[in-house]
């Protein structure tokens, strides 16, 4: 089992020193900066919004997407919380700002634990901050690489937040599409998946080019070719394999905006070219 925090506990993880550093590359776009961008926040540089201007140039309803993807996000974690589920590891969890996971989990139940993962230092340093204002829950930020899935899995500052032997909302949000199949995708999403307890659930959204018209579809993921990862749009077929053998709750693998929409949907919803669903592990 896991340490019992004080109530109103966050925690920069001391065993961030045992991960292995990554350098602060501010002239080099990143893709978390650049989302940032789009949803209009300031933690972001010169060559991200050079970067992200490009890929709005390339795909107009690039902020609509964002948008879409982060209230997704809001609507799972809630309904993760309301299912039962206590945990939430987020990986590639990019700038926090208003709607973030912890802030939705615990809403939910105050004693809500969440680990959030980044490889990127500017994201980890504005976490920091961030949760250094909330006054509920355990929140744990973490430095390691979705591309090292056990070096995750075995890291003391994600042991100490989480049990792993209980239900855990594994939240994978708009970050596979960053991660090509040669540098091991799929097997990265198996072992984290392999490593959840029965009944925890994976909270999924991918970019694609499967609502897009070809030209969006071919200059979208050029945008990225200067950025620290590439943009890799997958069809649907191959975001569903992420899911493995988990069983999908309804209304199953469906685009970004249909996905349990707790509103009017958006004028411009179906030019997000964008898959989301959540599935949950028997």
């Amino acid at each position: 089992m896991v340490d019992t925090p004080k109530q109103g506990s966050w925690q920069w993880a001391e065993a961030d020193q045992w991960s292995p550093p990554t350098e602060l590359n501010t002239h080099i776009a990143h893709p978390a900066r650049m989302y940032d961008y789009y949803l209009g926040g300031k933690d972001n540089f010169e060559a991200d919004r050079v970067a992200a201007e490009a890929a709005i140039a390339a795909y107009p309803a690039l902020r609509s997407w964002a948008r879409a993807n982060r209230a997704f996000l809001g609507r799972a974690v809630r309904f993760a919380a309301e299912q039962g589920i206590r945990q939430f590891l987020d990986i590639g969890t990019g700038i926090p700002s208003a709607g973030s996971t912890n802030e939705v989990a615990q809403a939910v139940d105050p004693e809500a634990r969440v680990a959030y993962v980044d490889n990127d230092p500017i994201v980890l340093t504005h976490a920091r901050a961030l949760l250094a204002g909330h006054p509920s829950g355990q929140t744990t930020v973490i430095q390691a690489d979705l591309r090292d899935p056990a070096a995750i899995l075995a890291h003391p500052g994600l042991r100490a937040a989480l049990d792993l032997s209980q239900p855990v909302a594994l939240m994978l949000v708009a970050v596979l599409h960053f991660v090509p199949d040669d540098q091991g995708a799929a097997a990265a999403v198996a072992t984290l998946r392999d490593a959840l307890a029965p009944g925890s659930l994976l909270i999924l959204s991918h970019a694609t080019g499967d609502f897009a018209n070809l030209t969006v579809a071919v200059d979208g993921p050029k945008a990225y070719s200067q950025a620290s990862a590439p943009l890799i749009l997958r069809h649907g077929k191959d975001v569903a394999e992420f899911f493995g053998d988990f069983t999908f709750v309804e209304p199953g693998l469906v685009q970004t905006p249909l996905w349990r929409p707790d509103g009017e949907l958006a004028e411009d919803w179906e030019a997000v070219s964008g898959y989301a669903g959540v599935a949950r592990k028997s």
